[in-house]
C-alpha cells in the first residue's frame, strides 16, 4: 500500500454561460494532485491511502465518499471544522488549465506533526508533493514524515509547482531540495524545472538529484513525451502517445499513479529494489505511464483510467 500525502479539494471548472452573461456555468470535481494520485492508485488495482485534512462541510463529505467509493483507504483522513478548498479552473487554447486558488485557512493544510500516527506495516510507500509541501502547517508535517521514513519506506515525490498558491520560488526550492534529497523516485515536469531552476538544463537537474540517495528521476514533457534517469541503468525515453486531447488535467497525477503501480504489481516499491531494477524494467515502466496519462488526457479532468484500459 501506498500513503500518498496532500490536498483534497474540488476543481471548478469555469465555462461562459452564454446569454445572458451574469452567469457562469460551473462544474466541480473532486481532485487535487495526492487525492488524484491516491485514486489513480486505487483504479490502477494498487492499493492506497490518502493523509490530508478533511474539512466536515458538505463539499469534505463528499470528498471522503468519493475516497470510499474508489477505494482508498481512509483511516489517515484528520476531520476539521473548516472549509473545503476550492481550484477555479479555466482551460488555455491548448488544453492546459490556469488555476486559481481558494484555500487559505482550508482543511486541507491544517495537519500538524500530532495528527501523524504511527503507519501500519501494510504502507510500504509514501507519495507527497504539490502545494501541501509549501503551505503551513502541512508543509513541515510532510517534511517531517518523510525525515522519519525515508530509511523504512519507498519515498516518491512530485513537486507540482502551484506559483498561485504560493508565490515566493526560493521558498518553493527550499523544500523542493529538502525533500528530493530524501526521495527514491522523483518525477518534475520540463514546465516546474523551467520555473524553479531557470538557465539549468532538466537534465542537468535530474543528474544531480541522482548524486543523492535517488535512484530514479522521471521527466515529463508533454507532447515531447518522458525521460527517464537511472542512478545504475542511464537514461531512457518515449515518445508521447498520440491522442486528441480534451485537456491535460489530472494526466501527470495518471502518470504518477501509473509509475506507483508498475513498481506495485511488479513487487519492485522498495528503495532496494529500485537500485536493482533492470532496463526493461524501467523502459517498461516508462511506457506504462505514457499510456496512462494519455488516456486522462482524451476525457475532460481528471478521469484516471482504470487498469484494464492500459494495454
Amino acid at each position: 500500500m501506498y500513503l500518498v500525502c496532500g490536498e483534497a479539494l474540488f476543481d471548478v471548472f469555469v465555462a461562459p454561460g452564454g446569454i445572458p452573461r451574469n452567469r457562469l456555468s460551473l462544474d466541480a470535481v473532486a481532485g487535487g494532485s495526492p487525492f488524484n494520485v491516491a485514486v489513480g492508485l486505487s483504479r490502477l488495482g494498487t492499493p492506497s491511502a490518502l493523509f490530508t485534512g478533511m474539512s466536515r462541510d458538505h463539499l469534505g463529505q463528499q470528498l471522503r465518499q468519493v475516497l470510499e467509493d474508489e477505494g482508498v483507504d481512509t483511516r489517515y483522513l484528520i476531520d476539521f471544522d473548516a472549509p473545503t478548498t476550492l481550484a477555479m479552473v479555466a482551460l488555455g487554447a491548448n488544453g492546459s488549465p490556469v488555476y486559481s486558488f481558494r484555500g487559505e485557512g482550508c482543511a486541507d493544510r491544517l495537519p500538524r506533526a500530532e495528527h501523524l500516527a504511527t503507519l501500519c506495516d501494510e504502507i510500504r510507500g509514501i507519495h507527497v508533493g504539490s502545494y501541501s509541501i509549501v503551505t503551513a502547517p502541512i508543509a513541515d508535517t510532510l517534511l517531517s514524515l518523510v525525515r522519519r521514513e525515508s530509511e523504512r519506506r519507498l519515498i516518491s515525490f512530485d513537486p507540482n509547482i502551484r506559483l498561485n498558491v504560493e508565490p515566493d520560488l526560493a521558498r518553493w526550492r527550499e523544500r523542493v531540495e529538502a525533500i528530493a534529497a530524501l526521495a527514491h523516485l522523483l518525477k518534475v515536469s520540463d514546465e516546474d524545472l523551467a520555473l524553479l531552476y531557470p538557465g539549468e538544463t532538466p537534465e542537468s537537474i535530474a543528474r544531480r538529484w541522482l548524486q543523492g540517495g535517488c535512484e530514479l528521476v522521471v521527466l515529463t514533457r508533454g507532447r515531447e513525451g518522458a525521460q527517464l534517469f537511472s542512478r545504475r541503468q542511464g537514461e531512457f525515453y518515449v515518445e508521447a502517445k498520440p491522442v486528441n486531447v480534451r485537456d491535460t488535467v489530472g494526466a501527470g497525477d495518471t502518470f504518477q499513479a501509473a509509475l506507483l503501480s508498475y513498481l506495485h504489481e511488479h513487487k519492485l516499491d522498495t528503495a532496494a529494489a529500485l537500485a536493482q531494477i533492470q532496463r526493461d524494467q524501467l523502459q517498461a515502466m516508462l511506457a506504462f505511464a505514457v499510456q496512462a496519462a494519455a488516456i486522462t488526457c482524451s476525457r475532460r479532468g481528471p478521469d484516471l483510467p482504470y487498469r484494464y484500459e492500459i494495454v
